[in-house]
């Protein structure tokens, strides 16, 4: 579906509203209890926060990426843990299957992942191939009607809410590289799958990540990903392209209210006499958010329109979350300093935020590996004009 113009406006005023209402004030309970409150869950679930872009006939909103984007936008307000929750299940989690899934698949799992019964997670980093996916070293060995999967994945966001897993698994020889790998749709507590203890992180407490390990996991062939071997390398890739630019509107709302944040402190805090904000060293650190604040989103929602009208959006996905992580970076770092001493204790919001705000710029891709891939796109279309 593609809404008008007054209906994506309600439905981000009504998202604002709940962020504003219901999850900003959770924030220090779930940073306390390095949990999300079940009853925030299922309000959550009932707005269809798990379904954005999952088709109607699915039971999803059916948004575009544009309005999706929109939508992020005011989610990304309020602590990343929330939108982790349910951005993994919606996003890479889902997509892969949306995309390449066959008729059955798709039907056994994406209602319940759109009503928010079933968290998805994607499965495809491993201790030894993170940036460089291609070196996958999990395996899966066809066995009749059945494959065997070995290995150990790591860094699996909500694996231990998780009642479906995306696994990428090489299915060729050593040799074959990325032509080798293959996906599966792997249900929780399957026999020979152990999800290991969450990790203890620097922030987004609330938002888990664990190991997952495969030893003799058998699963039924039915369980390849649409049901052909090899395929699996494309499918996350292009599963990665829209998370990124998803992942970049979640940067601009963590840029906007931390830009929030620091309006309220600096028209509050007195010194000299007069508010902070009247020194215009902090004017210039306010004018400087703003800046990368405002071309964040203007990247974001540009790069979303052409990917609705069906252009490849590899180069600009990766150059949007590269910008916008990067900026939310540089934007956490100057209002935590217009905040003096006050920023680093933990009475205020950009503490936490100032944490959080650092794993952007490592997942869906570091900023270093967009780099490469908006490079070598680049390279790839002078070569393609001959």
């Amino acid at each position: 579906m593609t809404t008008d113009d007054d209906t994506l406006v309600m439905l981000c005023s009504t998202m604002r509203e709940f962020v504003d209402k219901r999850l900003i004030p959770a924030e220090e309970d779930v940073e306390e209890r390095d949990a999300i409150p079940d009853g925030i869950v299922k309000e959550m679930a009932d707005l269809g926060l798990f379904g954005l872009s999952v088709p109607t006939e699915y039971g999803g909103l059916g948004l575009s990426m544009f309005e999706e984007a929109s939508v992020v936008f005011e989610i990304g307000r309020a602590s990343a843990a929330f939108r982790s929750y349910f951005g993994t299940t919606n996003g890479v989690g889902t997509h892969g299957l949306l995309m390449d899934g066959t008729t059955e698949q798709k039907e056994r799992y994406v209602p319940r992942i759109a009503a928010g019964e079933m968290v998805a997670s994607f499965a495809l980093t491993e201790p030894d191939a993170g940036s460089d996916a291609a070196s996958l070293r999990t395996r899966a060995v066809r066995d009749g009607n059945e494959y065997i999967i070995d290995g150990t994945k790591r860094y699996i966001t909500n694996a231990v809410h998780a009642g479906l897993f995306t696994v990428y698994a090489r299915t060729g020889d050593k040799d074959s590289g990325s032509r080798g790998i293959s996906a599966f749709l792997v249900e929780a507590g399957t026999p020979g799958m152990t999800v290991a203890t969450p990790y203890r992180k620097m922030g987004f407490r609330g938002s888990h990540s664990s190991d997952v390990l495969f030893e003799n996991c058998r699963v039924s062939a039915s369980a390849l990903l649409g049901g052909e071997e090899g395929k699996g390398f494309k499918t996350a890739m292009r599963a990665l392209d829209q998370a990124r630019i998803h992942m970049a509107a979640v940067a601009v709302g963590q840029s906007e209210r931390l830009i929030e944040e620091g309006l309220r402190y600096v028209t509050e805090r007195e010194q000299f006499g007069r508010p902070i904000g009247d020194f215009q060293l902090i004017q210039g650190l306010l004018a400087e958010c703003q800046t990368d604040a405002l071309a964040a989103r203007a990247l974001v929602e540009r790069t979303a329109r052409r990917k609705d009208a069906g252009i490849n959006v590899t180069k600009e996905s990766a150059a949007t979350k590269f910008f916008a992580t990067e900026a939310l970076g540089r934007i956490a770092d100057k209002v935590l300093q217009m905040h003096g001493g006050a920023g680093y204790i933990k009475e205020y919001p950009v503490e936490r935020m100032y944490r959080d705000a650092r794993l952007f710029r490592i997942f869906e891709g570091t900023s270093q590996i967009l780099q490469l891939v908006v490079a070598r796109q680049m390279l790839k279309e002078v070569s393609a004009r001959g």
